[in-house]
């Protein structure tokens, strides 16, 4: 683990660029940003150690649903992935070795967190106060990530709980679960995978399931040293098991964005499911109501043989009062439990960033987001934030991993810093108009995609009904779109005189 480093910067040094946050686009920022001599940065890191999501989920089963081979860097392949389906330990392993590799762990100030970001429009820079000292920067680029805060609901009598309660992305692990009556709240992603791991502990374990989930086999298999040997000796294996992936991943979006094509897959995982639950009412509790993918796909080979263990009961219906150590189901089903184990996912559609960042007009981004839920340009632009890039932001979500959408939003930022050095370029923010056409379309097209039409209520939808996280074309699409950062979608000052200038006229002088 990385020793705690205190860095008192005082405003007198002015960083070219300032990354927040050294999850996995953290990391692949100051890559990016070192392969196009953009070195003069800062990172800053509010725990004690690099992984973000992968360093804060430690819950058993914790594992990715994106085979390794694509849930790595481009520029850092790894021939030591111990299983087709990386695990919690080996993937937060994995982003500390390639920190290391790449001298980015010695420029991350640990144990500082971000508490206030704001723009000096007369110094044309942001000035970031953090917790262990204040800082400037001409840009920004928030690293933050879209599942970082944990969500508990608020409900009647939770007060009055006297035993142990965690959410899983806080994982008390000096708790001892064995012979407890435990209540686990959700069946997303998170407690698919930890659920088949305390069931056997349990005495008597309360599964509480709102809506029943798609949750479909799991193609994991171990890599021995053999298999890893052989993917390090040829690189080529890696490289074509790595678009195997990435076709089969295109082909599951296609259906996404045609739930048509969704009908007979609906069907086969029907089947699929009878001959894996035996009892025909819990058959009945776990058969989703919704088109496979409106929600998202969860994939697991152990999940089911949990709920048929005789120590669990599903109960389908969500968890609606807590009094003192009985836990009541909106049906009225009443259970005394040691524990509850929230599986309730996170707080996606008000990104925590946005109550530490104010816009130019001095706006906390939180407040402009009450109402409705935050839109960006291309997931990386926001409305009046200017010199500044949200990476994994709004409506660019495609199911991929989540390290290849960082690195072709990097694609996009790292053109528009190198442009802004070398055009001298003061101030950019994007076009209103630009931004507001852009959402247009995109609430548009993603009305015919499963997403909106699938039946289903999601994370991906706020509470007024809009998709804020989707992005509802192709993946080739997103990449071409932020293959270029391009000027004429922001409004620009120009160093040169500090007026707003095209960049043609500016091209025209010089």
């Amino acid at each position: 683990m990385t020793t705690s480093k205190k860095d008192n910067s005082t405003p007198s040094q002015i960083y070219d660029t300032f990354i927040v946050g050294a999850g996995i686009s953290g990391i692949a920022a100051a890559y990016r940003l070192d392969q196009a001599n953009l070195s003069h940065y800062k990172i800053i890191e509010k725990a004690d150690r690099v992984g973000g999501t992968w360093r804060d989920n430690t819950y058993p089963g914790c594992g990715c649903d994106v085979p390794s081979a694509l849930y790595s860097y481009s520029f850092a392949p790894n021939a030591k992935w111990q299983h087709l389906f990386a695990r919690q330990p080996e993937i937060l392993n994995y982003l500390e070795h390639v920190s290391r590799q790449f001298n980015i762990q010695d420029k991350i100030v640990f144990n500082t967190e971000l508490l206030d970001a704001n723009w000096n429009e007369q110094l044309a820079l942001w000035e970031l106060k953090t917790s262990t000292g204040d800082y400037q920067a001409k840009t920004v680029i928030f690293a933050t990530g879209p599942i970082t805060e944990a969500q508990i609901p608020k409900l009647e009598g939770l007060d009055t709980f006297n035993g142990e309660m965690f959410h899983s992305a806080r994982w008390n692990h000096d708790y001892d679960l064995t012979d407890k009556r435990i209540a686990v709240i959700g069946t997303g992603a998170s407690a698919i995978q930890f659920i088949p791991q305390i069931q056997p502990k349990a005495k008597a374990l309360y599964v509480f399931q709102r809506t029943a989930p798609w949750v479909v086999p799991k193609p994991d298999l171990p890599l021995g040293e053999f298999s890893q040997s052989m993917i390090a000796k040829y690189p080529a294996l890696q490289h074509n098991w790595r678009k195997t992936v990435a076709r089969s991943l295109n082909a599951i979006n296609f259906g996404l964005r045609h739930p048509i094509f969704l009908k007979p897959v609906n069907q086969l995982f029907k089947q699929v499911l009878k001959y894996q639950i035996n009892d025909p009412q819990l058959l009945k509790d776990v058969t989703p109501n919704f088109t496979i993918g409106c929600k998202r796909l969860l994939f697991a080979n152990n999940y089911y043989p949990a709920l048929q263990a005789e120590n669990t009961t599903l109960i389908p219906h969500g968890l609606v009062k807590v009094e003192n150590n009985v836990v009541i189901a909106a049906n009225g089903e009443r259970h005394e439990v040691d524990v509850i184990i929230w599986g309730t996912g996170f707080d996606v559609s008000h990104p925590p960033i946005g109550k530490r960042v104010k816009d130019e007009k001095g706006e906390i981004l939180a407040d402009r987001w009450k109402n409705s839920s935050p839109e960006a340009y291309l997931g990386t632009s926001l409305a009046h934030v200017p010199n500044a890039f949200l990476i994994l932001g709004p409506n660019v979500l495609v199911y991929d991993s989540f390290i290849g959408l960082a690195e072709a939003q990097l694609d996009y930022i790292v053109d528009g810093l190198t442009q802004m050095k070398q055009q001298a370029i003061r101030k950019f923010t994007i076009k209103a108009d630009v931004l507001a056409q852009h959402n247009q379309l995109i609430q548009q097209h993603l009305q015919s995609t499963v997403f909106n039409s699938g039946g289903c209520k999601s994370y991906y939808l706020d509470q007024n009904g809009r998709n804020f996280a989707a992005w509802p074309w192709s993946l080739k699409t997103l990449k071409q779109r932020l293959s270029k950062f391009n000027l004429d979608d922001y409004d620009v000052i120009y160093q040169k005189d500090g007026k707003m200038q095209k960049d043609q006229t500016l091209k025209t002088a010089s």
